[in-house]
């Protein structure tokens, strides 16, 4: 049997790779990946501020407007002001003009969310 398997069949990776992929990943990215991974969701946050300034004077018209709170993991949450924050329509505002806005801007996002 191979040096650093178990069992007889020998299907067992080494020890350090028996952990869940999710745990090696993140433990390896502390070191050097992790800096990485910080300036790629600022980026992404700079694209979506970009593309809420694109919809951001049709939503002030109506005297509302949009306000980025976090990106994490591909979802965005949002929080909109003024007329908008109150509307029975803002649902529908996030969905078909907020949301469709960041998605066409930066393809990673997978949802919008209002808080």
């Amino acid at each position: 049997m191979p040096e650093g398997r178990a069992g007889s069949l020998g299907m067992y990776p080494m020890f350090t790779d028996a952990h869940p992929r999710w745990l090696r990943y993140r433990f390896r990215g502390i070191g050097g990946r992790l800096g990485n991974f910080n300036e790629r969701r600022k980026e992404m946050k700079e694209k979506i501020e970009k593309a809420l300034q694109t919809i951001r004077p049709a939503l002030q018209a109506d005297g509302g407007d949009v306000e980025l709170v976090d990106v994490m993991d591909g979802i965005v949450k949002v929080r909109l002001k003024g007329a908008c924050g109150g509307c029975p329509m803002s649902q529908m505002t996030l969905t078909r003009g907020v949301e469709q806005t960041i998605k066409r801007a930066v393809p990673e996002v997978i949802r919008v969310e209002a808080v």
